[in-house]
């Protein structure tokens, strides 16, 4: 009796999934057990690091806390680089393309205006624009 291809591959593939099988099964019975590392000393600090506390003129205020140092509103056809920077979103790079802009194309008429200078999406827009103002009277 002769055996086909098809039967040989057949074959085959149970014998591959019959040893398959029996190591899924048998994978947790030769499991090491647990380990213990032993050294020969133990690494103590003597003396406890101390760090100063820092004092008042050290500490940074954050961007809210400057803005609303600022008086809460910035003129962005009068701000530098650095009250531009204290918006939300506005980074020195993006204050920097303000100015630039600015000193282009003449001063803001209306907040709405900044989606024009490049890297200002609408998305950054509605971050800052309770923060600015184009030279009205602030509140």
């Amino acid at each position: 009796m002769k055996i086909s291809k098809l039967e040989w591959a057949a074959l085959l593939l149970a014998a591959a999934f019959l040893a398959f099988a029996a190591g899924w099964f048998l994978r947790d019975s030769a499991q090491a057990g647990p380990m213990q590392v032993r050294t020969e000393r133990t690494l103590v600090q003597e003396t406890p690091l101390v760090l100063p506390a820092p004092t008042p003129a050290q500490e940074e205020l954050s961007k809210e806390e400057a803005l609303a140092a600022a008086g809460g509103r910035i003129d962005i056809n009068a701000a530098g680089v650095d009250e531009l920077m204290l918006l939300p979103g506005i980074g020195e790079k993006r204050a920097e393309d303000i100015i630039a802009y600015r000193r282009a194309n003449g001063p803001f008429r209306i907040p709405e205006e900044l989606t024009e200078v490049p890297g200002i999406g609408e998305g950054i827009l509605a971050g800052l624009i309770d923060y600015v103002t184009v030279g009205e009277e602030t509140q």
